[in-house]
């Protein structure tokens, strides 16, 4: 019974997203319905009239929701306890995640994430970087694109760490083809993760929404190397929006002026080093268990 109202639930958000009634953009649907609590009800308030009620696309709905399933396609809808808690807290959080790998809804993670073209100190640093996040047992997010993103995912598998893919297309998808081996094992020692229709091909407008949703999972951003022009700077900027602490390394101050616009903003730290790195999360982590702390203390009293 719990298993098919999820289903119904899956097929209602579903039906909602494929007709934003109202021209209800996917962000203002996403609140009505967490505020509701169940995409069936806001699927219900637009139908109106029952004997008017037009079913056709929720049955649709419904059909590709089980064929992903035959497909062993992980759809996570909003609502579901398994979607990643951070994630579901900021003002871009998607309707529904495609996962392939073990979500982990509380997940510990920081973003490592810069230029496609990195030079070779870039790679250098990448790599560090995700051999200290591995030693403080903290997922490595990236968005699988060439240069620091598979620097970074390489450098925490070879770790033994949990790595976390952002992608920029369906869950069916690979791209950069070159990443394919890189896309499978991600997702077989971590989560490959996209907000996007499975068979969605990469569009210049969605590398964007990943950066938001990676900065949305994470505990932090490390930007790494970047460019003036880089879409990493749009991470940067998010995070701040975020409220996540963001660590921008000197190639990346000394070479964009954007780094260094944001070099005053609260939260923002340049980090000069591997243990410049370590100290900052190690206040973000911190910080974390404090608020954790409070919140349990919180719930015992209530």
């Amino acid at each position: 019974m719990v298993e098919d109202n999820t289903v119904r639930e899956h097929a209602a958000l579903v039906a909602l997203l494929r007709q934003r009634p109202d021209g209800l953009s996917w962000t203002r649907l996403t609140e009505d319905v967490l505020y509701f609590g169940s995409a069936l009800q806001v699927w219900k308030e637009h139908q109106g009239d029952a004997l008017l009620a037009d079913d056709g696309p929720l049955e649709d709905a419904h059909k590709d929701v089980l064929s992903w399933t035959e497909q062993g396609l992980r759809f996570v809808s909003v609502l579901d306890p398994d979607y990643p808690r951070r994630l579901r807290g900021v003002h871009e959080a998607p309707p529904f995640l495609f996962a392939a790998g073990t979500l982990k809804p509380d997940d510990r993670g920081v973003s490592v994430v810069g230029s496609r073209k990195a030079s070779e100190r870039g790679h250098q640093i990448a790599t560090a970087v995700a051999h200290l996040l591995v030693s403080m047992n903290l997922s490595v997010i990236s968005g699988l694109a060439t240069g620091i993103d598979a620097a970074a995912h390489t450098a925490a598998l070879a770790a033994g760490g949990r790595p976390v893919g952002m992608i920029g297309t369906g869950i069916t998808d690979t791209y950069p083809a070159a990443n394919a081996a890189l896309h499978a094992q991600v997702s077989e020692r971590g989560v490959l993760l996209s907000q996007f229709w499975p068979d969605a091909p990469p569009r210049k407008q969605h590398f964007p929404m990943r950066n938001a949703i990676m900065s949305g999972y994470g505990l932090a951003t490390v930007v790494v190397e970047a460019s003036e022009h880089s879409g990493t700077r749009i991470q940067a900027r998010v995070a701040v929006a975020h409220g996540r602490p963001v660590l921008l390394t000197e190639l990346v101050v000394n070479a964009t002026e954007w780094g260094r616009a944001l070099v005053d903003q609260p939260g923002v730290y340049v980090v000069r080093g591997v243990e410049d790195v370590k100290d900052a999360l190690n206040i973000v982590v911190d910080d974390l268990n404090a608020a954790e702390r409070v919140q349990r203390m919180v719930s015992e009293l209530t």
